[in-house]
């Protein structure tokens, strides 16, 4: 029997918000998202981590938003970034999703003001009865400095429209926790843990790395579906690698700009507080992308 959400399941690509002169260029957005769709990807998720959604305004988000949704045109599924601390600013910025033609949502588990078990069911609960899309918990407690418990993720699993999981926790005992809880649709969080996650009955991935090798992904994630592990298992190691050297150089999503930069996809430029990476650090990132061949 399918689970809940599973339309949703595949490689999805968290992508960066393209900066230039301290202003989002959007022109470099409607590149990123024609990349991505011309690679196969299942979907797109805009305005999340990777997207920098922190340091955008809410008119920014917002146009953001509505810029991917139209540069996609239905040629691909967006599931924008829309969570946020406060319950009211969440349930605003998933209801301009949902209006301007969203195929879901992501919504972050609310951070720093670490809300108990029944104050997060209590939060997505709120959005999720009041708007008509599929919402996507995104739970990240390095991020958001408490982690949302299987039992309430249970919990949640039962109102119609919470319908997938972005399992950023690191822990395969908490993904097999919900899988087995619920029917919900679980995606990795991180892109190094993709085949361990569809290993214990994982929909895919909502991937950063995506950003500069989303045909690897897809390949990845096709060769698990098909049984063929070995070959899964291969182009888990190839990326692992890449991951481990690239993404681990510094807080997402310095090093993936970084990388975009140098592969003349991105300005590279960020938003105070995050800062570019060091000389030395850009050596280093060189060089592992230049022994994955990319460079």
């Amino acid at each position: 029997m399918s689970r809940k959400g599973s339309e949703f399941a595949g490689v999805w690509v968290a992508i960066v918000t393209p900066f230039k002169d301290g202003n989002v260029d959007y022109e470099c957005l409607k590149q990123q998202v024609d990349f991505q769709i011309a690679a196969g990807v299942t979907g797109l998720c805009p305005v999340g981590t990777t997207g920098e959604s922190p340091t955008l305004s809410h008119a920014e988000h917002e146009r953001v938003i509505s810029s991917v949704i139209e540069t996609a045109a239905g040629r691909v599924k967006v599931m924008p970034g829309t969570g946020s601390n406060s319950t009211a600013e969440a349930l605003r910025l998933t209801k301009w999703a949902a209006k301007e033609g969203a195929d879901a949502a992501l919504m972050v588990a609310p951070y720093y003001n670490k809300p108990t078990q029944r104050g997060f069911y209590e939060h997505f609960k709120a959005v999720a009865e009041a708007v008509d899309v599929p919402i996507c918990v995104y739970n990240i407690p390095g991020r958001a400095g408490k982690n949302i418990e299987p039992e309430t993720i249970a919990q949640l699993g039962e109102l119609e429209n919470i319908q997938l999981v972005k399992d950023a926790t690191g822990s395969l005992d908490q993904t097999s926790q919900v899988l087995e809880r619920t029917n919900l649709t679980v995606l990795s969080g991180d892109d190094s843990l993709t085949i361990p996650m569809m290993s214990v009955g994982g929909g895919g991935v909502i991937s950063v790395v995506g950003n500069i090798v989303p045909e690897a992904m897809i390949a990845m994630v096709a060769a698990m579906n098909a049984g063929n592990l070995a070959e899964a298992q291969k182009l888990h190691f190839q990326l692992f690698g890449l991951c481990r050297e690239m993404l681990g150089l510094a807080t997402n999503p310095i090093p993936i700009k970084a990388a975009m930069k140098m592969l003349g996809r991105d300005t590279g430029e960020l938003r105070l507080p995050m800062t570019p990476l060091e000389p030395s650090e850009e050596t280093q990132l060189r060089a592992t992308l230049t022994k994955y061949g990319l460079l």
